[in-house]
């Protein structure tokens, strides 16, 4: 059988990923779970997160997680959701700074507290729906439109122009909504609460073998 594993470090909407990844991959088995060899042994892993990453990191730090993934991801695809792409980056500005894992080249940057798109004053966090464009073709975007529209929270954010941004948006500044790298598949916005496209995008990872 088929199974998914989510990382339970403790920050993240574990509840609806995982009810969001059996409503739409049938036959799946989905494990929220903190065992390391339950994770190892999954076909799958999503890396969630939600809140500060100071702290976010620090579980992850202290559980092993950061040891974990660097290993998982040479071996199965891995799929980062919110704050769990943001930790995958080098470093992030938020909480007077902190190193992240480093999968990818990039920083995680505070859209500021003026923001601006054009006259328009722009509330952050960023909160809402918007369009996401696709860079280019990959398993992962299979069934969803270019532009399809998903669901966003947060107040920091990475630059549309990492090597890695297979997806972008605005808002304010043009900012990576996806990123990808071989077994790495990661996104900004939160596919469990974003409709059809999120779905889509949640059973195209039932089945994404880590290829492109």
């Amino acid at each position: 059988m088929n199974t998914i594993a989510i990382i339970d470090y403790g920050m993240g909407n574990l509840h609806s990923v995982s009810k969001a990844i059996e409503h739409v991959a049938s036959g799946t088995r989905v494990l929220v779970t903190s065992d390391a060899a339950q994770i190892r042994s999954a076909d799958r892993v999503v890396l969630p997160g939600v809140g500060a990453i100071r702290d976010c990191m620090a579980e992850i730090r202290r559980l092993g997680f950061d040891s974990l993934v660097q290993e998982l991801v040479l071996e199965k695809p891995v799929l980062g959701i919110c704050v769990g792409m943001q930790a995958m980056m080098q470093h992030s500005q938020e909480n007077d700074g902190v190193d992240c894992m480093g999968l990818f080249d990039g920083e995680v940057e505070y859209f500021g507290d003026d923001l601006h798109e054009g006259n328009e004053r722009l509330k952050v966090p960023h909160m809402g729906w918007n369009q996401v464009q696709q860079a280019r073709p990959h398993p992962m975007w299979q069934g969803i439109e270019n532009g399809s529209r998903f669901y966003f929270v947060h107040s920091y954010y990475v630059s549309g122009d990492v090597p890695a941004a297979i997806g972008s948006t605005q808002y304010g500044y043009a900012i990576a909504a996806a990123v990808a790298k071989k077994n790495i598949f990661a996104v900004q916005f939160h596919p469990e609460k974003s409709q059809h496209a999120g779905l889509q995008l949640l059973k195209n990872f039932s089945q994404w073998d880590g290829t492109e």
